[in-house]
């Protein structure tokens, strides 16, 4: 499958399209799953969502769930300074001097373009991927939602040249930062910044925008630091100083497969609840397939069944029967945890769980 051929797929089989969503499993599922284990990619792939969100992702099989109940907050309401001066927002108490982050936070914080929206009422809904070479953060006010996307440089010309097929480019700057406008529809738009600093980032609104409410909100999109992005973020959002404390939680009646460190877990960047629950059982999934792995290979018929007996019981698991009610992961989890429980496991379990 060509480069070409799986953007194509993805776009078509996208389930975060509106007249997909919470129909994401049979066929739907099956031609994923193809698409993931056919793909390159080797990172995290995040699980589908089932609450509405109606616009498409363009670019790797990556699909997001909005953490229920996501606190309000308005990201950095306009301070005395004026929109762009960084470090001058009232409201964020955490982008003070006094505060500090660990070097991981910081690192995850520091890599990524750092955009938020200058205006009041805007929330931190999805966040995922930022311990990564790519990540997204949407935000959300009312009906409209605003996604941002951000990718390696090397990556730009082969999006900015699929986007020349939707529409003539328009130029824009966004705090400085030049980009392309393009135009799905009338009410339906996409900027794709160019590249800078090894990242560029691709901006893509639903399909209840229009033109002059879009301009307005990109005139307030700011580059912030480290620091102030942070501090921005709402407490739902699991940065790498709550990782502990979340995976106690998430990790309640959920048997842990041998040598399996929740230290670890402080490499899976900055996510909402949904992104954090889904990393975390991936990694106790994708342990007890290995020790299934092991147990087959030594010919060790206990720990054969102590690994499929974990892996059968993950329908018991509070985090995945709760997860279960706001998007689709646990039915992709129980789909490979099912195989392992009955004596076979097809390889694409290294996609779909993002197992390393």
């Amino acid at each position: 499958m060509t480069e070409e051929d799986l953007d194509r797929l993805v776009r078509e089989a996208d389930p975060a399209r509106l007249d997909l969503v919470g129909h994401v499993g049979g066929a739907k599922q099956t031609m994923l799953g193809e698409i993931m284990a056919e793909s390159t990619l080797d990172r995290f792939v995040p699980p589908p969502r089932r609450q509405p969100r109606v616009h498409r992702f363009a670019g790797a099989v990556t699909v997001a769930v909005v953490l229920a109940g996501v606190a309000s907050v308005s990201v950095l309401p306009r301070g005395p300074e004026g929109v762009g001066e960084v470090g001058k927002w009232a409201s964020v108490p955490s982008a003070g001097a006094s505060v500090v982050y660990s070097p991981v936070a910081m690192r995850a914080a520091e890599k990524n373009p750092r955009l938020l929206i200058n205006q009041p009422g805007w929330k931190a809904t999805t966040v995922y991927g930022f311990a990564q070479e790519s990540g997204t953060i949407a935000f959300r006010r009312g009906e409209r939602e605003l996604e941002m996307n951000w990718y390696p440089g090397d990556t730009y010309p082969v999006r900015y040249a699929d986007r020349l097929a939707i529409s003539r480019p328009e130029t824009v700057e966004i705090d400085g930062w030049p980009g392309d406008l393009f135009r799905y529809s009338a009410r339906d738009f996409a900027v794709i910044l160019r590249p800078r600093d090894g990242v560029y980032v691709e901006m893509r609104t639903g399909d209840n925008w229009s033109r002059k409410e879009f301009d307005r909100v990109l005139a307030a999109v700011v580059r912030v630091d480290a620091r102030t992005w942070l501090g921005a973020l709402p407490p739902e959002i699991v940065i790498p100083e709550r990782v502990q404390a979340r995976a106690a939680e998430v990790l309640v009646g959920v048997p842990l497969p041998p040598g399996f460190d929740v230290a670890a877990l402080a490499d899976v960047g900055v996510n909402d609840s949904y992104q954090f629950g889904a990393a975390v059982t991936a990694r106790v999934g994708c342990g007890w397939i290995a020790e299934w792995q092991r147990a087959r290979a030594a010919g060790d018929e206990a720990g054969v069944r102590r690994a499929a007996d974990a892996l059968r019981g993950s329908h018991g698991w509070r985090v995945l029967r709760d997860m279960d009610r706001a998007g689709d992961w646990p039915e992709v989890f129980w789909e490979y945890a099912d195989e392992v429980a009955a004596g076979t496991l097809r390889p694409g379990y290294v996609q779909g769980l993002g197992c390393r």
